[in-house]
């Protein structure tokens, strides 16, 4: 009558990051669309291992897309400079090597993928505004 646990747990985070989003600053919104893509790398990678074919190219889409239409887009090309040409790049590379990774079952490329994205995010969160406020302010 009311669906499956996991049906309503499901409807819960999905409530939750919509909720997320709705209120979250720009630089929460890219933290949120790195974690997106560790997660769905990581989850190609389990599907990989246990030869989940549909499952392993469905989430591995869903990297490509979130680094392509959201990463990748959320660059500003004339304030980003060098910068952000090189981390276009960097995106575009991701996808690449995500593609080769479905198309060959190489589970090296989508390592190297998520070790990328990784560490990508671990610097995005390390410039957190709130960060570099409370550590000005620590300073003076």
């Amino acid at each position: 009558m009311f669906g499956s646990s996991f049906g309503r747990a499901n409807a819960y985070a999905r409530i939750g990051v919509e909720t997320g989003v709705s209120t979250a600053d720009p630089h929460t919104l890219i933290l949120m669309l790195y974690d997106g893509a560790v997660m769905a790398v990581t989850a190609a990678g389990v599907a990989m291992d246990n030869k989940q074919i549909p499952v392993k190219g469905e989430k591995i889409s869903k990297a490509i897309e979130i680094i392509t239409n959201g990463l990748k887009v959320s660059l500003d090309m004339n304030a980003g400079g060098e910068l952000a040409e090189r981390l276009a790049a960097l995106y575009d590379y991701m996808a690449d090597r995500l593609l080769y990774a479905n198309l060959h079952n190489n589970r090296a490329a989508l390592d190297e993928v998520n070790g990328l994205l990784c560490s990508l995010r671990d610097t995005w969160r390390e410039i957190s505004p709130g960060k570099t406020a409370a550590a000005t302010a620590a300073s003076a």
